[in-house]
């Protein structure tokens, strides 16, 4: 079939729950992506900060072959050697003691979540525990994700949600502080805002929220679903700053494209919170994604992928510098290593569009802030290439709106 077809079949068989590009995607290699009609895509939306180590890694891909030979599913009532061998590795590189796979971001937060409310409960009894989260963020699309989610706009069509939820404004030590009373158990924020605008924490901010929470009997979750894993710079944004969270939750990156999530926690809340029967999943922490998660570890350290995002990401920041300078329509530039984003005074699909058409795929973050979160071993050729396509795609968007205005005034004077 071709790739109308495709579509067609498609926009048949699925429930209409996306706006997709219309692009049928037939194989990937390192930083691009190849349509079924042979069109190459310079890649800097990485699956949503997926797709870590590139497109078609051997050693990734033999990782799994060999998992695939010897077993891929036995369920959590046996034990497996993937799982305890991505634990550890996971527990040394997060500075965290106890870890519960799941297979998404969303189900990694519904677990943080039920962490926080149970230890709430074993230390006083009661069950009307509230739960502070932030305004503009973005947590997930299940139920009680959807709860901590900082945009009314996804969550009133399906309230009620689960209750006791309180939002603050991020970066905002004051507004937090405000929404805190005896029954807060928690507070929970993604240490970089992705989905709400690529905005990263302060510095000030964490130590304060940090401090409140120790003083107060109050547990810090953190979200690096998209933020960690190495796309700051660090393994995992927090180490940034040296606030160490309660609870984090983790996804995306850490399988590099198998459906697997996590969420971790210290020794502290492990021993006062979940307990036999009180959490569990089907699929979650099998042998085949387990085997993704500790071959990806291993390939971070291999293949120095901290040190590449550390000096890409600040030859990116550079380079986008010099477009926000060059162009009056980019109102602000922010972010940190592969995570960044160009703030815009219009809706940024047109350029986005237009770098489709160029072969160069980026998304958004609302609606007028272009998002670059591009596998972690883009290079600074890679940089200079997008750059390149932005730059041009740019240029056209403003000759077409000069354009306009020269026509608009025409007709006017007339």
């Amino acid at each position: 079939m071709n790739m109308k077809e495709y579509i067609d079949e498609a926009e048949a068989a699925l429930l209409h729950t996306y706006n997709r590009y219309q692009i049928v995607w037939d194989r990937g290699d390192g930083m691009y992506l190849y349509d079924i009609e042979g069109k190459k895509y310079l890649d800097f939306v990485a699956g949503i900060a997926v797709f870590a180590l590139g497109y078609n890694n051997k050693a990734y891909n033999d990782a799994l072959k060999q998992q695939i030979d010897r077993v891929i599913h036995t369920s959590n009532y046996y034990y497996n050697i993937p799982a305890v061998e991505a634990a550890k590795k996971l527990k040394t590189i997060a500075d965290m003691d106890r870890v519960f796979f799941t297979n998404s971001g969303a189900e990694a937060v519904e677990g943080a979540l039920k962490a926080a409310r149970k230890y709430a409960f074993l230390r006083d009894g009661h069950t009307d525990h509230e739960i502070i989260a932030m305004n503009h963020s973005f947590h997930g699309r299940t139920m009680g994700a959807l709860s901590v989610t900082g945009n009314p706009h996804y969550r009133e069509a399906f309230e009620p949600l689960i209750g006791n939820v309180k939002f603050a404004d991020f970066n905002d030590f004051e507004s937090v502080k405000a929404q805190v009373t005896d029954k807060t158990c928690a507070v929970i924020f993604e240490t970089i805002q992705g989905e709400g605008g690529i905005y990263p924490a302060t510095e000030t901010f964490m130590k304060q929220v940090r401090a409140l929470c120790d003083e107060r009997g109050i547990l810090l979750i953190l979200d690096e679903i998209q933020c960690g894993m190495g796309r700051t710079g660090a393994m995992f944004a927090w180490q940034r700053y040296g606030v160490k969270p309660d609870i984090m939750t983790i996804a995306k990156a850490v399988g590099c494209g198998v459906p697997v999530g996590a969420f971790l926690m210290t020794e502290r809340v492990a021993q006062q919170s979940l307990t036999s029967g009180d959490h569990g999943t089907t699929y979650g922490g099998n042998p085949l994604v387990c085997a993704a998660v500790s071959k990806v570890i291993d390939l971070f350290e291999e293949q120095q992928i901290l040190a590449n995002v550390n000096e890409t990401g600040a030859y990116l920041y550079e380079k986008l510098e010099e477009l926000t300078a060059k162009y009056d329509c980019i109102q602000a530039h922010r972010g940190v290593g592969l995570m960044q984003g160009l703030a815009c005074n219009m809706p940024v699909s047109g350029i986005i569009n237009r770098a489709v058409e160029k072969g160069l795929l980026l998304i958004n973050a609302g609606a007028d802030i272009i998002r670059f979160i591009p596998p972690l071993i883009a290079s600074k050729a890679d940089v200079d290439r997008m750059v390149e396509i932005v730059d041009a795609c740019f240029a056209e968007c403003e000759a077409a709106d000069s354009g306009r205005e020269s026509y608009m005034r025409i007709v006017h004077e007339t």
